[in-house]
């Protein structure tokens, strides 16, 4: 039954009155079998390590009971093993005194949960085995219980990294407050104070120190970290002694299986604390046997996780110092880390390990963290840790490895190195696109080619063939290198803007009328097999009611376009049909400057071209020239954010030229490999939309 501090009298006499009603009640209870630790409190008698083992080290067995060891569960004359009808309190227990009915009630849901009080105390944390994770691997004692004093309340967590299972329950809602019994799972820690001699520990033996020879661990090593070992009767098993300035601090067990326990009530601490005592490079392995590694090969300012890794990084943010229990190894040793300035985390190769170096980069702070690679084992794998190197490669490759750690990344923060098989890309024209696609015109060949991930404005008095020209321009892209395009053309009707494109790409009027009067029409054949055309090389952006749409929501459109279709360009036609609502505080200019930051991410982060058509402001006492990109509506951001601002202007006076004639200014270039500041002329055929080039007599 719930096992109760001595000094209180009042639920001693709360045990006799549960005692006189035990046979009429019965508890449901999840377990029939309480499973040994070591982390129990035990005295061991002299008998125990009196003889030496003569077992070989692979007959080692671990302290810990399998988990399958059945132990006979006392009633105590309190409890009785429940029948299969029998899930909930008795009825009796209305008739019982308040504090005996919690405490039952109490016993009830914890048993419901898997969570056996027979042996436990109230006021103080007790060690069981987590019905969530039974233990793991070693079946260690992993979870901490608290009872409250007063026998209302309940709260537990599990401290295996790998798990984490917490909880708390109170016996009523009407109960009596024991919400601050929450955080006392912590606060009742008490700290056992240990010695070589109270642990029994003894010099390892031939056998063990032979297991480590064969790891490539030397007896120097050994003696050096005071490796040891604990008798159970005639089986044995390595102690890592844990110490801080020459007091040892926490003792923890490894059996030839790899299972793990620990001193119960011990303060939790890095393994080899002393090592790193104002040391300014320090390294971080995750296990005790990495740590001797790292030794062999040199390096003594070495320290070892004590709990393992967990399977994956938290998503939650860094808890406070006080409620970081799965890493308050790391708090309690937070003083040897104030003047390090290099930590090399060289945690295993494997997913919980990489995880175990961002959760200790998190806390230690990733701009003073370097991290290893481990090199290649074989076609289908790496080495896992610094053991495993040590044992196959030997101790000069281990050295290498940690000789060049590399710095552990932050998010955000690149070095050129990063980016090298890149540069070499770009230099050897193997990336593709480095000089730019051609427009198809080769009187732009020099001034302007269309290079992914890129912005470009264009803009041009009203009626000058802005969106005409654009349209000619995807034409040609798709026929040189086989684009593919979403449009967003709020100015256009579909079947208006699907004529103007059909148009270019077979070069015949849409209709054998009026403005094709004079010239053969396309045919129904070529009709169909334009439209197969139009539906391969285009996707639409269009709202499907009369809101305006946002540049967030068309910019959510074209990733869509480009994950699902491969598109390579974007047209967003023109800018003032755009939804352009912004927060009071907020000027014009700020808005333009952050909707065109959003638009050129997008650009570069799924290298698409992006064309954005924005008007010029009402110009006055306008001589018929051609606009200045400090013209656009709205503000200066368009030249100065852009990659590309083209102006399109044609002729309208037919004594100062050919009203034909379409003039292509190029006004900016950022980059100089694919283009130039100039102007390009081209002769546009009203029939077919299509523009061509022209001499260059014609222009003069």
């Amino acid at each position: 039954m719930l096992r109760l501090p001595s000094h209180n009298q009042r639920f001693h006499l709360l045990l006799r009155n549960l005692s006189s009603f035990a046979s009429k009640t019965t508890i449901f209870m999840t377990s029939k079998h309480f499973l040994p630790s070591p982390l129990l409190p035990q005295t061991l008698s002299p008998k125990h390590f009196s003889t030496p083992s003569k077992r070989l080290l692979p007959s080692l067995s671990s302290k810990p009971i399998p988990k399958n060891h059945s132990f006979s569960l006392r009633t105590n004359g309190f409890y009785s093993l429940p029948s299969p009808s029998d899930s909930s309190p008795s009825p009796d227990l209305e008739d019982q005194p308040s504090d005996t009915r919690s405490l039952q009630i109490l016993n009830h849901k914890l048993k419901q949960l898997g969570i056996d009080i027979t042996k436990s105390v109230a006021g103080r944390e007790n060690r069981l085995m987590c019905p969530s994770c039974n233990g793991g691997e070693s079946g260690e004692l992993s979870l901490s219980l608290f009872i409250s004093l007063d026998g209302y309340s309940a709260s537990w967590l599990c401290f295996r990294a790998k798990c984490g299972w917490k909880g708390y329950t109170k016996a009523a809602a009407d109960g009596k407050p024991s919400i601050e019994n929450l955080g006392q799972v912590n606060k009742f820690k008490v700290k056992r104070q240990i010695t070589v001699e109270s642990l029994e520990l003894e010099p390892l033996c031939n056998q063990l120190t032979a297991y480590f020879a064969e790891r490539m661990i030397s007896s120097k090593t050994l003696k050096r970290n005071a490796i040891m070992q604990k008798r159970s009767g005639d089986e044995i098993a390595i102690a890592f002694t844990y110490w801080r300035k020459g007091e040892l601090v926490n003792c923890k067990y490894r059996d030839i299986a790899k299972r793990f326990w620990q001193e119960k009530d011990t303060e939790k601490i890095l393994y080899g604390l002393d090592d790193i005592a104002d040391a300014s490079d320090i390294i971080i392995v995750e296990g005790e046997m990495d740590k001797l590694a790292m030794e062999e090969a040199g390096f003594c300012n070495c320290v070892s996780v004590p709990d393992g890794a967990p399977p994956s990084v938290s998503e939650k943010e860094v808890p406070a110092e006080e409620q970081d229990t799965k890493y308050q190894y790391l708090w309690n040793c937070k003083e040897y880390f104030k003047k390090a300035s290099r930590i090399i985390l060289a945690t295993d190769g494997d997913l919980p390990g990489q995880a175990l170096a961002e959760e200790l980069a998190r806390r230690l702070g990733r701009e003073r963290c370097w991290r290893v690679k481990w090199p290649k084992k074989n076609d289908l794998g790496h080495f896992k840790d610094a053991n495993e190197v040590l044992m196959y490669l030997g101790p000069s490759v281990l050295k290498d490895i940690i000789d060049n750690a590399e710095l552990y990344p932050i998010s955000g923060l690149f070095n050129f190195s990063s980016f090298f098989d890149e540069i070499d890309q770009y230099y050897h024209r193997t990336l593709g696109y480095e000089f730019g696609v051609s427009t198809g015109w080769r009187a732009l060949d020099n001034l302007y080619n269309v290079v992914p991930g890129e912005l470009t404005i264009v803009t041009g008095v009203p009626n000058s063939g802005k969106s005409e020209w654009i349209d000619a321009l995807l034409c040609n892209l798709n026929e040189g290198v086989g684009w593919k395009f979403a449009l967003c053309s709020m100015e256009n009707k579909v079947r208006d803007h699907a004529r103007k494109l059909l148009e270019k790409s077979i070069k015949k009027p849409f209709f054998g009328v009026g403005y094709g009067s004079n010239v053969e029409r396309m045919s129904v054949e070529e009709l169909e097999k334009g439209k197969k055309w139009l539906n391969d090389t285009f996707q639409l952006i269009r709202c499907e009611n009369d809101s305006l749409p946002s540049i967030q929501w068309v910019l959510e459109l074209a990733r869509a376009a480009v994950l699902r279709h491969g598109v390579q360009g974007l047209v967003i036609d023109p800018y003032n049909e755009l939804d352009h609502q912004r927060p009071v505080s907020q000027t014009e200019t700020e808005y333009v400057s952050q909707m065109l930051t959003k638009i050129k991410r997008f650009a570069q982060h799924h290298s698409c071209h992006v064309w954005f058509v924005a008007h010029p402001r009402q110009l006055h006492h306008w001589i018929g020239a051609p606009p200045n990109l400090y013209d656009i509506s709205g503000s200066a951001h368009f030249i100065n954010k852009c990659d590309n601002g083209i102006v399109i202007h044609r002729n309208r006076d037919p004594e100062a030229g050919p009203v034909d004639l379409v003039q292509v200014c190029v006004r900016k270039v950022r980059n100089k490999v694919v283009g130039n500041i100039g102007d390009a002329f081209l002769s546009y055929d009203r029939v077919t939309g299509v523009y061509n080039d022209i001499d260059e007599s014609q222009k003069k």
